[in-house]
């Protein structure tokens, strides 16, 4: 049996995203390359612009346009809602408790 990481990374991207946005407002390539800076969690645009806009029109993030420094069109920015906020202080408690039932249930016994 092989393991999809694939799609245990895919199913807790929405909330690293979430993370990602918590300090400041940031645009969707900004994501790709702060992710693509962590170990393990390669991403691309592809991936990154189709889950900001499901984000958006869930409420969990809202969305500010800004001019560029170039001559280019202006940038969405990407920041975290109050509601956005809120899930991701839920997923954050469910994942310590997750993670540690997991540690303990790999290192061979649920106690």
């Amino acid at each position: 049996m092989a393991v999809d990481i694939t799609q245990m990374r895919k199913g807790l991207l929405e909330f690293c995203v979430l993370a990602q946005l918590e300090g400041e407002p940031r645009y969707g390539y900004e994501l790709v390359q702060r992710l693509g800076e962590v170990d393990g969690m390669l991403t691309s645009e592809g991936t990154i612009y189709p889950l900001l806009a499901r984000l958006h029109r869930e409420g969990l993030v809202a969305v500010e346009r800004r001019p560029t420094t170039s001559a280019g069109p202006p940038r969405k920015y990407y920041r975290l809602s109050a509601p956005g906020h809120r899930a991701l202080t839920s997923f954050r408690r469910e994942w310590a408790t997750l993670r540690t039932a997991i540690d303990r249930t790999l290192q061979g016994g649920a106690r």
